[in-house]
C-alpha cells in the first residue's frame, strides 16, 4: 500500500473560533440538537441553535451537548447498577406450580339417526 503523506495545517489558519460557521458545523450542531431533545430536561443546554454564527460557538455547543450526553449515560448506568443491587439484596423466592391439566372438549354427543321411510 502507497503512504500518502499530508502535511500538518498551520495553527494560525486551522483554529479561527471568529471564522464564520461552515455548512459541515452547522449539520453537526443540527444532528446533535437531534440528540440533545432526547435527553431528560436537566441535561439540555440552553443554547439557541439557530444564533449560532461563529466556530467558537459551534465548539461551545458542540463540547456541552457532548458532555452533557456523556453525563446522562453515567448517571444511567449509575441507576441501573444501584437498582440491580438492591434487587440482587433482597429475599428472592421462586415459587412454581404445576401446569394444570388441560380440559379436553367434551365429545359431542352422537344424535340418534332419522329413520327412512
Amino acid at each position: 500500500m502507497v503512504l500518502i503523506r499530508v502535511p500538518r495545517p498551520s495553527k494560525k489558519k486551522a483554529m479561527n473560533l471568529d471564522r464564520p460557521v461552515s455548512s459541515l458545523l452547522l449539520t453537526q450542531v443540527r444532528h446533535l440538537q437531534h440528540a440533545e431533545r432526547r435527553l431528560p430536561l436537566r441535561y439540555r443546554t440552553e443554547i439557541y441553535t439557530h444564533a449560532i454564527r461563529t466556530e467558537g460557538q459551534a465548539a461551545q455547543y458542540i463540547r456541552e451537548v457532548t458532555e452533557a450526553i456523556h453525563k446522562a449515560h453515567e448517571d444511567a448506568v449509575a441507576l441501573r447498577t444501584k437498582l440491580a443491587r438492591k434487587r440482587k439484596s433482597g429475599l428472592a423466592i421462586a415459587a412454581t406450580t404445576e401446569r394444570p391439566a388441560r380440559k379436553r372438549p367434551a365429545k359431542a354427543k352422537a344424535t340418534p339417526k332419522k329413520k327412512k321411510r
